[in-house]
């Protein structure tokens, strides 16, 4: 896993009832070995190359993941949400439902990197 020290301080400074939903969607993202992460807007964010996701992280009912250019992903990915023409979310209400889409966004994160490569 491609963790950053500048974001595990972070992470020691985070109080949020979801953190440990929040770390889990960290580590499955980072478990994809051609994603690194940063701090940038004051939020761990993924990359590959270029800005992947980030976490917003004054979010405290939910888990929410912005993908930056989410509506350029390749595939149908249901738990990605929004209409726009740029950003794309996935919202998470829970550790449980974390786990229960983990698939899910493993194939969201590497449909991204498969599309960039």
């Amino acid at each position: 896993m491609n963790t950053n020290p500048e974001v595990d301080a972070w992470f020691s400074d985070y109080d949020n009832p979801q953190k440990d939903a929040v770390l889990r969607v960290r580590e499955l993202i980072l478990a994809d070995d051609r994603i690194t992460e940063t701090i940038k807007w004051k939020s761990p964010t993924f990359m590959y190359q270029g800005n992947m996701a980030s976490f917003n992280p004054r979010t405290k009912a939910h888990v929410s993941l912005m993908f930056h250019t989410g509506a350029s992903i390749p595939g149908k990915h249901a738990r990605l949400e929004g209409g726009g023409e740029t950003a794309r979310y996935m919202k998470f209400a829970d550790l449980a439902e974390v786990e229960a889409a983990a698939d899910e966004l493993r194939a969201v994160v590497d449909a991204w990197c498969s599309s960039r490569s």
